[in-house]
């Protein structure tokens, strides 16, 4: 598991305490911390085998995820938001209860912590039209990163461009009918901002031929008016 952290110490917390309730101990926890100042530092000192940390500045979270794949030493990883929890202290039995040889992506569902309506992921052609896989609901064969890791230019939508590669790619994989986690959801992919359109225009363009450019500019244009739209006649839900 890899956890990029910053200034979020009390979340953390939360985080870490879901992991040691796991009844499957076959695991490994790398905390890649940003250089936090609010105690976060202290508290991972205190804190012992299998959990390990870095503590440095980064520049940004699929930084701090590269640095630690490359650290990582198990056969699947999974990146968990310091404000996310798994979702009962089964799971990592549940879903390792066989060994998934063929399989190089499993995903499963999550829920946020003030919704109680589940975000079903999706590994379809739907991905083309929008991001249907939430991060913290798959789990990744760590072998998939020896030849694409995180692209650290995009600063929000860089596992949508994963996920994306590895459905163009066919990568094989396996749907989980579970809850992974409940996770926080003051992300910055939350903020609806012309940015994350723009990345993720930049991501399908870069992952198709030049026929369908103009498309998924179209597409993404069209997808941040509605939202702002949508936000004006809803201000409580920004």
């Amino acid at each position: 598991m890899i956890i990029p952290s910053y200034n979020n110490l009390k979340s953390l917390k939360d985080c870490i305490e879901s992991i040691v309730k796991q009844t499957y101990t076959n695991y490994e926890v790398l905390v890649m911390d940003g250089g936090s100042k609010d105690g976060t530092i202290p508290f991972l000192k205190t804190l012992t085998n299998p959990f390990s940390f870095v503590s440095e500045i980064d520049k940004g979270i699929y930084d701090a995820m590269n640095k630690g794949i490359r650290l990582s030493k198990g056969d699947w990883l999974y990146f968990m938001g310091a404000d996310d929890c798994f979702a009962d202290e089964n799971l990592l039995k549940e879903v390792f209860s066989e060994p998934f040889l063929e399989e190089e992506v499993l995903l499963g569902n999550i829920k946020y912590t003030n919704k109680e309506k589940v975000f079903n992921s999706n590994f379809s052609c739907l991905l083309w039209l929008k991001n249907t896989i939430h991060h913290q609901s798959v789990f990744y064969k760590k072998s998939i990163f020896d030849q694409r890791v995180y692209n650290s230019g995009y600063k929000v939508l860089a596992d949508y461009d994963l996920n994306l590669y590895l459905y163009k790619n066919k990568a094989p994989y396996r749907k989980l009918n579970k809850l992974i986690a409940i996770c926080g959801d003051d992300g910055v992919s939350k903020q609806y901002n012309w940015k994350l359109y723009k990345e993720e225009i930049t991501i399908k363009s870069s992952l198709t031929n030049n026929k369908l450019k103009i498309f998924f500019y179209l597409l993404g244009l069209t997808k941040y008016f509605f939202r702002r739209l949508f936000l004006k006649r809803n201000p409580l839900l920004r």
